[in-house]
């Protein structure tokens, strides 16, 4: 069986990563990021702490399948009722450090899935 390397060069994919920052395209960011493999916005939260409902409702607009939050070095949780319009819209939300969400999204949009990462 033949296998081939399936990778969009024109879609954001994840280069590089460290505890204080990440490679997009090999164009190093630094967090709290919004990212889609056609779009890269910083995201407009403090902190994690600083969290609150509307920052997850915006993520609608993304039109994602799922979302993949990523908590910096730790794994933290989100409290249940601010990711509840994601959820009750049908998408996902997967809560990992960083690193995991970076590498996840890499193999989630190399399947052609809607993917979002927002990054701490």
């Amino acid at each position: 069986m033949k296998l081939h390397l399936n990778q969009n060069l024109n879609q954001n994919r994840f280069t590089a990563y460290s505890e204080t920052s990440v490679s997009i395209n090999k164009q190093e960011h630094t967090p709290p990021l919004l990212v889609s493999a056609e779009r890269l916005e910083t995201w407009e939260v403090a902190d994690f702490a600083a969290l609150q409902a509307s920052d997850f409702e915006a993520l609608l607009a993304w039109e994602p399948e799922v979302v993949l939050l990523g908590t910096g070095t730790g794994q933290k949780f989100p409290h249940p009722r601010l990711t509840a319009a994601l959820l009750a819209a049908g998408v996902g939300v997967e809560v990992m450090t960083t690193q995991a969400a970076c590498r996840t999204f890499n193999i989630l949009a190399d399947e052609d899935r809607r993917v979002v990462a927002a990054l701490f």
